[in-house]
C-alpha cells in the first residue's frame, strides 16, 4: 500500500526567509498539501518563483525586517489576519551566511549583522509566534538552523556561532512550551544546492563538484529534500517530536 503524505489540509503556515531556495520549496510543498502560506521576505526580495509554485488563493506575501520586533510584530499580525486567525505552523527560516574570513580578519560589523538575522531574527519570531500558539493550544515550529550549528567550520565564525544559538533558543522553547500543545523542533541542512551555498563556495574558493566529493552521498542536497523534513515537523504525525534537531545531510556530520 502505497504510505500518503501529511496533510497539512486547513493549517496556516508561516515562513520567513519565504523567498529563498528553502523556504520557496518549502511553501509550494506545503502548499500542495493543503496549507495556507504567509510568506515573509525582506523588500526587495525576488518572489517570483515564490508566486508562481503557490496559487494566488493560497499565498499572502507580507514584507518584513525580521531583525526589527516592530516589524515581526506587524508580520504576524499580517499573518493572523490573512487566513482566520490562525498560526499553525511556524518555519523560522530567515537566515544569511556572511563573510568567509579567518577570526582576525572577521569584521566586526559582518558578524552583528549576522547574529542580527541568524539569531535575533530567530529570537524575536519565537517571542511573537509562540504565545499565539499558546492561545490556540496547538502548533509546530521549524527553526532552521544548520550542519554548522553541529560543528565547527573554517572561515565561518558568525555562522557558525549563530547556528549553534538557533538550537539553543530550539531547546529553550521545547521546553517551555511542552504539554501545551505546540512544539518546536529545528532543522540542520547540509551543503544544499542554493544561492547560499554559492555565495560559500566562492568564499572558501572551491565550487560545488570539489565540495561534493566530500560529501558521503556525493551530492548536495536539493531544496525540495529539505521541505519534506519540514513538512513533516510540521504535520501531525510528528506530534511527539519536541526540541530535536534533524540532519538533513547525506551522512557529511556522520563523517566529521
Amino acid at each position: 500500500m502505497d504510505q500518503q503524505p501529511q496533510t497539512l489540509s486547513g493549517k496556516v503556515a508561516l515562513i520567513t526567509g519565504a523567498a529563498g531556495a528553502i523556504g520557496t520549496a518549502t511553501a509550494a510543498l506545503m502548499a500542495a498539501r493543503g496549507a495556507k502560506i504567509v510568506a515573509v521576505d525582506i523588500e526587495g526580495a525576488d518572489t517570483a518563483a515564490l508566486e508562481k509554485a503557490v496559487p494566488g488563493e493560497q499565498l499572502k506575501i507580507v514584507t518584513a525586517d525580521v531583525t526589527d520586533e516592530a516589524s515581526v510584530r506587524d508580520y504576524v499580525k499580517a499573518a493572523r489576519e490573512a487566513f482566520g486567525g490562525r498560526i499553525d505552523i511556524f518555519h523560522n527560516n530567515a537566515g544569511i551566511e556572511g563573510p568567509v574570513k579567518p577570526i582576525g580578519d572577521y569584521p566586526l560589523d559582518e558578524f552583528k549583522k549576522v547574529f542580527d538575522v541568524n539569531v535575533n531574527g530567530v529570537f524575536l519570531g519565537l517571542k511573537h509566534v509562540v504565545p499565539v500558539m499558546l492561545e490556540q493550544g496547538s502548533g509546530a515550529i521549524v527553526n532552521s538552523s544548520s550542519v554548522a550549528g553541529l560543528s565547527g567550520a573554517p572561515g565561518m565564525s558568525g555562522y557558525n556561532a549563530s547556528k549553534h544559538a538557533v538550537l539553543g533558543l530550539t531547546r529553550v522553547v521545547a521546553l517551555e512550551v511542552a504539554g501545551k500543545g505546540v512544539r518546536c523542533n529545528c532543522i540542520n541542512p547540509g551543503p544544499i544546492d542554493s544561492r547560499m551555498m554559492d555565495s560559500l563556495d566562492k568564499g572558501r574558493d572551491t565550487t560545488q563538484e570539489a565540495r561534493e566529493k566530500g560529501v558521503p552521498e556525493g551530492r548536495y542536497g536539493r531544496p525540495e529534500e529539505v521541505a519534506r523534513l519540514v513538512a513533516f515537523l510540521a504535520s501531525d504525525d510528528a506530534e511527539y517530536i519536541n526540541g530535536a534537531f534533524h540532519s538533513i545531510d547525506g551522512a557529511l556530520h556522520v563523517s566529521t
